[in-house]
């Protein structure tokens, strides 16, 4: 038996949840020799597969918790699993089998800052995810890394570590497509009214708050580039809505009502506001793998984004990749999408071809061959 930990799955949508669905959905029909336990949050639905070959437990913890960390095996029924995956960066203690840990990124160990929120807890939070990751480079008997950038620095930190990772890259889900009719355009519009009162265009960004997303720059070089066209909005999709730390810098620059932050975008309109953007601005500092980057590639969206970490692996070829510290390089691709609609065209269409890179079965494929190396 095989148990995955499958408790990013829950109402709540993350980065880390799709690419554990991915595996909830095919591993059982790739592998109808072996048998899963998923173990899942209360939060999550009835079940997660109708498989014959799967067995779920509600486990009724947090997924990033000390009992994750430390109490796991002495809480979770493992009798009979003969290989444990842990899914989020951290190994659980104490576990006996063989073990396949997912690293997504190393930004804990390697930027602590650009992760941790303000306070005392952030560091207890640094503390946490740097001993969770620290004993999956050590202990796991083969590492799954997102993106041949994670697996170069896992190698850095740990040549033993880096040796025994292998690369499982996210995938892009079929519903990230372009619009197929005049109908799907018109809801593009409809969103953009709906979300962006007053807009007539947009540029997309979308992501967490957090350091290393670089939003504070796509404000700055947004300014820059669109200061003389009102018309063009900026719209700031993010999950857990903290756009208020950048309220400042927007006033400062005379760009109220022009920058928009949201949350709680439903599906379907956050990926019509793909659909009807100028592009994405993604100008992060660091991506394990870069969701938004690949979601917009598949939604027919230009992309701009660093030409650092995994962003090149994802995007190059399609996107136009920028120093995300430069404000004015920024900017400048933010106008040359803007203005050259021959350019956009054709970033759209070579996005369209890059994207079929990834795919999710092809994540549960190779997720299965390190089962089977492992064990």
């Amino acid at each position: 038996m095989i148990a995955i930990d499958c408790r990013y799955i829950r109402e709540t949508p993350s980065g880390i949840g799709p690419y554990v669905q991915a595996l909830v959905d095919h591993l059982p029909r790739l592998a109808p020799d072996l048998h899963f336990l998923f173990l899942k949050h209360p939060k999550a639905p009835a079940r997660l597969s109708y498989e014959a070959n799967v067995h779920e437990v509600v486990f009724p913890f947090e997924a990033t918790g000390p009992v994750t960390m430390w109490a796991l095996p002495q809480l979770a029924d493992l009798r009979g699993v003969r290989l444990f995956h842990a899914t989020f960066n951290v190994m659980p203690a104490w576990l006996e089998m063989p073990t396949v840990t997912t690293i997504h990124d190393v930004m804990w160990v390697q930027h602590a800052p650009w992760c941790r929120r303000p306070g005392p807890w952030g560091f207890v939070e640094t503390f946490y995810y740097q001993h969770g990751i620290a004993r999956a480079l050590k202990r796991s008997t083969r590492i799954a890394a997102i993106s041949e950038a994670t697996r170069r620095e896992i190698g850095n930190l740990d040549a033993r570590a880096g040796e025994k990772t292998r690369v499982t890259h996210y995938g892009v889900g079929d519903d990230w497509r372009p619009p197929r009719d005049d109908d799907e355009r018109a809801f593009a519009e409809q969103t953009r009214d709906k979300w962006l009162p007053g807009a007539r265009r947009h540029v997309l960004t979308v992501g967490q708050f957090a350091g290393y997303k670089n939003h504070a720059a796509v404000v700055r070089a947004f300014a820059d580039a669109f200061a003389d066209d009102p018309s063009v909005h900026l719209a700031l999709v993010q999950r857990l809505g903290k756009g208020s730390v950048l309220a400042p810098l927007v006033e400062e620059r005379g760009l109220r009502g022009r920058v928009h932050f949201l949350k709680d975008v439903p599906f379907e309109e956050l990926r019509a506001l793909y659909w009807g953007a100028l592009c994405l601005c993604h100008p992060s500092l660091a991506e394990g793998f870069g969701n938004p980057p690949s979601e917009a590639l598949g939604a027919g969206c230009p992309v701009i984004t660093s030409n650092r970490s995994s962003m090149p692996e994802v995007s190059g070829g399609a996107g136009i990749l920028i120093d995300p510290e430069d404000d004015g390089a920024i900017a400048a691709a933010l106008r040359l999408v803007a203005l050259d609609d021959g350019l956009a065209a054709k970033m759209r269409a070579d996005g369209l071809e890059k994207v079929k890179q990834f795919r999710w079965k092809a994540t549960a494929e190779k997720t299965l061959a390190i089962y089977r190396e492992a064990l």
